[in-house]
């Protein structure tokens, strides 16, 4: 099957099929500390945010989700054009397909629409053991214009997948050359099942820029795939997965414990502005979020932009609810651990 076959297929599931891991985030867990009295006008919150030293309106990263198909490449035009007019951050899809076929790069393309956003080139790390080299990321990154370079780490995703890559032997060495070497900054996530502390330090130690958690409790791509398989057996080994990965604030706590300067970024289940205040309370410096935006986004431009608005207006209230004028002030002294004696 050809990668673009494939994305499209990816899409189709994500978008119509129960694809939500069996996990929760582990956000539930957590409670912002309301302030009955926060003395300030909601008009004196401010959601701005800087990341990677670029500034931002909101600390809010369109994450990866898609490319390599004409319906992709609206789908990326509209999320970049929501992104510029909100200034939020956004990660682009998988752009190997279009190293393969360069006539795909275009659906990657949205400096156009989106001339100041900070913008994250995708590639997968384990293509590292595939043949990718240095000159290869540096294409990647230059024929998008982006102002960094993701490396996506999917163990799980390719073990199940048809045709997966399944050597990740060597990848760290790797990873921390292509960081010696490259001229932008390099950021490494999951898909979805979490980092955890010790591998976030392993990643410091080798010189990335940032580290995007991505845990469980959000779109499982071992579910998605499941949806691929026709080989009833491989289909069994798929749903033993269904409860895989480290929750969301879990992986985010032990990678902030592991590393107190390192730059994280949390994704994996975000559903709305209070659980990105949580994020950031819990050590975030920024937010990603995919399939609701996705889903609106297939919708129309409107309603894309109504989910942003509303998560950003949820965020201000947790904010202000919490007597914090600016998201630096969601330190961790604002939440707390729910217990059975709250009532929850």
């Amino acid at each position: 099957m050809r990668v673009s076959d494939r994305k499209e297929e990816h899409l189709d599931i994500t978008a119509t099929q129960d694809v939500r891991s069996a996990h929760t985030t582990g956000l539930e867990r957590y409670q912002l500390l309301p302030c009955a009295l926060p003395e300030m006008a909601l008009s004196d919150v401010s959601l701005r945010a800087r990341f990677l030293g670029h500034e931002l309106g909101a600390p809010l990263l369109i994450s990866a989700m898609t490319g390599g198909t004409p319906r992709a490449a609206d789908l990326n035009r509209r999320l970049a054009q929501a992104a510029q007019t909100l200034g939020l951050a956004m990660g682009l899809g998988s752009q190997r397909v279009a190293l393969d076929d360069p006539q795909q790069m275009a659906s990657f393309q949205v400096r156009d629409v989106a001339p100041d956003v900070l913008l994250f080139a995708n590639l997968g790390a384990v293509q590292l053991n595939y043949g990718l080299g240095v000159d290869d990321c540096q294409r990647a990154v230059e024929a998008v214009s982006a102002d960094a370079l993701v490396l996506h780490l999917n163990a799980l995703q390719e073990m199940i997948q048809p045709g997966g890559n399944t050597d990740f032997s060597g990848l760290l060495a790797k990873i921390e050359a292509l960081c010696r070497q490259a001229p932008y900054p390099v950021i490494v996530k999951e898909v979805g099942w979490g980092i955890t502390g010790e591998t976030a330090r392993r990643l410091q130690e080798a010189g990335v820029a940032a580290v995007d958690v991505a845990g469980s409790g959000g779109t499982s791509w071992s579910r998605v795939e499941g949806h691929r398989l026709e080989s009833e057996r491989e289909r069994q080994v798929a749903i033993a997965f269904d409860d895989w990965g480290l929750p969301t604030a879990k992986a985010l706590m032990q990678a902030r414990d592991a590393c107190p300067d390192l730059p994280l970024i949390a994704s994996g289940g975000i559903a709305t502005g209070v659980d990105v205040a949580k994020c950031l309370a819990l050590g975030a410096n920024l937010v990603g979020m995919a399939r609701p935006l996705l889903l609106a986004a297939l919708v129309s431009e409107e309603a894309l932009h109504q989910q942003l608005e509303v998560t950003q207006r949820q965020l201000s209230i947790a904010l202000f609810c919490t007597g914090s004028r600016t998201v630096a002030d969601l330190v961790p002294e604002r939440i707390y651990v729910r217990s059975a004696a709250d009532g929850s």
